[in-house]
């Protein structure tokens, strides 16, 4: 129980001021006239005004409450690797043996695991959140259990008790980790673009691995180039893309003996190869009415450098004109087909036949071409199946078909094969149809397939659309010059446009067109994996995490040749899949977390906010410290030691208020005062009229 004095004014404190002045007045008056009594006249109005403010006595009955102390232990990725869990558990475990020791202290345990996105250790804010839920009057102090690397430090709260942090790792830990400080999101195909990158090392490294790394560069999963590279230094690495599309490269750093972790010894970059100009060569044996599909098709496009010839000449005039006299301008056969045929990506023959116009040898030219990784497209027409056909030159030992000499002059409507519904080039292309269907084409060349694709039928199902790879290159055969009647809508047309893109740039090898595929994409931690196949169930794919734990997933078959499925990786980081040959590599947020960009623990972040508390910083490989209890602001921590600061909380359980004197005492004693005053001054004044 404890009393406190309080005061309730009888009258308004302005009045008690003012009579406290009057009073005062009075007493100085009476002490500048002489008057003996002086004193005892102002005590008797001090105590008139003390009974007018009415003071009390307050009495509480207090139940005391127990200290909190708050133990925030630090779960992220980063106090994942090496013996920092098992350091962690020790010192929580001697924590809550040293607090059960104290009387009247409770322990709080807060855990703090990794969170949502790549914000790193929240730790900060795991204490704030943590002293939020208690009342601050309770809290007697706090203790991290953290390896220092706190990412939110500009979110300390106002601690009202000493703060210490028990520091987990080694002091002689050491990491080396990987960044690539610049990267651009695209590159032009066949231009060197310069990426920057820089391996660092942390800590205390070993003297035999000092200043130099070996770091090992692969393109989409290929074989890997390795290089000795320096420790510290801005790399300068130029890189020229491969192909179009997504270009993956995966950096990697040897592991060193006794590193902290692999986990930032990786990085990847995706890079988007876009062609700066794509060079066409389009020759067109003679005029017809879908001659000008494959020119508008290309022209269409801003980015293509079409070279389009045409042989105006019929076959049927023999006029004995030389073949040299036929143009107003000499048809550059030997610049195209010899000194710059390398520089096409695409040859599209449309409705070709040979007359005289390009020699053998050129056309010997076209198939090496091929071989060393050019594509050509052969759209067929009657000429097909004759004496002078494109087939029965040196680009027929690259054809995947034969000519059969047969023209089938008849409607029929062009469908996707078995294999075309589940080839990249075709698949989907039947959704795309009109209510009706597609519409007739009235011309279907005779072939017989030898190779390749047939992904397209027309005739009693014979091959229209045949796809094949040659060496490097890619061959595609259309047995028919009627795709324009798609394209003029009739009988409601068909994805003329759509069929010819998907067609060029498969031939023109983009990797979202390729028959064999294993691609993923990411949506903050869920991944979505696909594989594109045209053969059969391609089985499950093997998911390789950053910590080296692997996880099979099953892939259902979203549509015919796609395989899909959606998974949660546990973590961010560098995931790698494989599927038989083919592999890829996806980075979830950086491939390099931040909670892995500083792994030596270090109390340097904390060391000002632990400060302001007069707590401590120890390291938990020293030993765990004891808890004690000292003053408020007093040092609360020392060598082997750390302190708690008792709050003395209490909860008042009644209140009683009473006069501290009744009216009647106060009354009392301001008239014997006054009386005594009177009495003094009347015995002096007898005494000098006697005198």
């Amino acid at each position: 129980m404890t009393g406190t004095l309080i005061l309730d004014p009888l009258i308004p404190l302005a009045v008690l001021y003012a009579l406290a002045g009057v009073a005062l007045m009075a007493a100085v008056l009476a002490l500048w006239r002489g008057l003996s009594g002086w004193w005892l006249r102002g005590a008797a109005l001090a105590v008139l005004l003390v009974a007018l403010a009415n003071p009390s006595l307050q009495r509480e009955d207090r139940d005391p409450l127990s200290d909190i102390v708050i133990a925030v232990v630090d779960d992220s990725a980063s106090q994942r690797i090496s013996d920092r869990p098992a350091q962690s558990e020790a010192a929580l475990a001697r924590v809550r043996a040293e607090v059960a020791a104290l009387p009247d202290t409770e322990l709080r345990i807060v855990r703090l695991g990794d969170g949502e996105g790549d914000l790193g250790t929240q730790l900060m804010t795991a204490l704030a959140e943590a002293l939020a839920e208690e009342p601050r009057a309770r809290v007697a102090g706090a203790i991290l259990i953290t390896d220092g690397q706190a990412h939110d430090m500009g979110l300390a709260p106002d601690m009202p008790a000493p703060l210490h942090v028990l520091l987990t790792g080694r002091a002689a830990d050491w990491d080396r980790r990987l960044v690539v400080t610049n990267a651009p999101a695209f590159a032009i195909l066949g231009e060197p673009v310069t990426l920057r990158l820089r391996v660092d090392d942390q800590g205390r490294v070993p003297e035999g691995l000092a200043g130099s790394a070996q770091l090992s560069i692969a393109i989409d999963g290929e074989d890997p180039q390795v290089f000795t590279v320096p420790v510290g230094e801005d790399l300068e690495l130029p890189v020229t893309l491969p192909h179009g599309g997504i270009n993956v490269l995966q950096f990697q750093v040897a592991v060193g003996e006794g590193e902290l972790t692999d986990r930032n010894n990786a990085a990847v970059v995706q890079i988007n190869g876009v062609r700066d100009r794509l060079r066409v060569l389009l020759v067109s044996g003679e005029p017809h009415a879908g001659e000008r599909v494959w020119r508008n098709l290309l022209k269409s496009d801003p980015s293509v450098d079409l070279v389009h010839f045409t042989i105006l000449r019929p076959p049927e005039k023999q006029d004995g004109i030389p073949v040299s006299e036929l143009s107003l301008i000499a048809f550059p056969t030997r610049e195209l087909f010899v000194e710059k045929i390398e520089e096409f990506d695409l040859i599209v023959f449309d409705r070709y036949r040979l007359r005289g116009i390009l020699p053998q040898s050129y056309l010997h030219n076209v198939s090496d071409y091929v071989r060393r990784g050019g594509t050509v497209l052969v759209a067929a027409g009657p000429e097909f199946g004759g004496a002078d056909s494109l087939w029965r030159s040196a680009l027929g030992d690259i054809m995947p078909v034969d000519a059969t000499s047969r023209v089938y002059e008849q409607g029929f409507r062009p469908e996707l094969t078995e294999l075309g519904q589940r080839h990249p080039v075709t698949e989907g292309l039947e959704d795309l149809a009109p209510a009706e269907g597609w519409g007739r084409w009235f011309r279907h060349i005779g072939i017989r397939q030898t190779g390749g694709q047939a992904v397209m039928s027309g005739v009693d199902g014979q091959p229209l659309l045949v796809l094949d790879r040659v060496g490097e290159g890619r061959v595609a055969v259309m047995a028919s010059d009627h795709m324009w009647l798609w394209g003029r809508g009739y009988e409601g047309g068909g994805p003329q446009l759509e069929l010819l893109r998907r067609l060029a740039h498969w031939m023109m090898k983009e990797p979202e067109l390729e028959e064999e595929a294993l691609s993923a994409s990411a949506s903050g931690q869920r991944m979505t994996v696909t594989r594109r196949t045209i053969g059969e169930d391609p089985g499950p794919v093997t998911i390789t995490h950053p910590d080296g734990t692997e996880t099979v997933l099953d892939l259902p078959e979203a549509s015919p040749g796609r395989y899909s499925a959606q998974w949660d990786a546990p973590e961010m980081g560098l995931y790698r899949l494989e599927q038989g040959d083919l592999t890829r590599v996806i980075a979830l947020g950086p491939s390099a977390p931040r909670e892995f960009e500083e792994t030596i623990a270090s109390g340097d972040k904390l060391a000002e906010t632990v400060a302001e508390t007069r707590g401590g910083i120890l390291r938990i490989e020293d030993g765990a410290p004891d808890i004690r209890r000292v003053a408020e602001g007093r040092v609360a921590s020392g060598r082997g030691w750390i302190g708690i600061t008792p709050r003395g909380a209490y909860v008042t359980q009644d209140i009683r208020v009473g006069a501290l004197l009744p009216a009647w005492l106060w009354l009392l004693m301001a008239a014997s005062l006054a009386i005594g005053a009177w009495l003094i001054e009347g015995r002096r004044g007898g005494a000098k009229a006697a005198g």
